[in-house]
């Protein structure tokens, strides 16, 4: 063996390793299965999010709405309450009536279990409009208290009267990871798991016949 193959030899390992590396280098099979794994967990939980909040928003905007439409009606008289009138409604009926502007996107029934109730209408008379409650009522001061509705009626007033049409909804939170973050209330002994929606008109009602 001459000095030359000697030579080369000793270059042979390095070269080799060279050559193994430039061809790991230039191998990407399987590169774009390990990034989309990688990338797909937080990408579709931010689809699903995404989706999730405008369906919740859409729901919402759906309950304004039906809040606006049934107000409307017992302001000019075409919704009235014990007097006597073919336009009497009552509270099963504008039930039933509020129901049927919001089936489309929203779970409605006109009759829910109490253990499990999702819709809330509050419908009543004030003297004045500063007697109109501004505030959501709440069993406590807790930040995820339950919703107070020992005060709720259905008692709306004739013509010329002041009066409030109010909404709650309990929209269930599906995406788990997104439901800590915009769940806002909980019944007794259960993780927070709906976003309470909340719709409210105050008016006075037209001087109708």
């Amino acid at each position: 063996m001459n000095l030359d193959d000697q030579a080369q030899q000793r270059r042979s390992p390095p070269q080799r390793m060279r050559r193994i590396a430039g061809r790991f280098r230039r191998s990407k099979d399987g590169t774009a299965a390990i990034e989309f794994g990688l990338l797909a967990f937080p990408f579709f939980l931010l689809i699903f999010a995404t989706i999730e909040a405008f369906i919740a928003f859409a729901g919402e905007q759906l309950l304004e709405n039906a809040v606006d439409t049934l107000s409307r009606q017992i302001r000019t008289g075409q919704i009235t309450f014990g007097m006597g009138r073919a336009t009497d409604k009552d509270a099963d009926q504008f039930r039933a009536l509020f129901c049927g502007e919001i089936s489309l996107m929203i779970k409605c029934v006109a009759e829910e279990d109490p253990d499990d109730q999702k819709l809330y209408l509050d419908v009543r008379e004030f003297a004045d409009f500063a007697d109109i409650p501004n505030y959501i009522p709440k069993v406590s001061n807790d930040q995820f208290s339950d919703l107070d509705t020992s005060d709720f009626a259905y008692d709306p007033g004739g013509a010329n009267s002041i009066n409030i049409v109010r909404a709650y909804y309990r929209w269930e939170v599906m995406t788990d990871l997104v439901r800590p973050f915009i769940t806002n209330i909980r019944k007794d002994g259960e993780m927070p798991r709906d976003y309470l929606m909340v719709a409210t008109a105050a008016f006075r009602n037209e001087n109708y016949p």
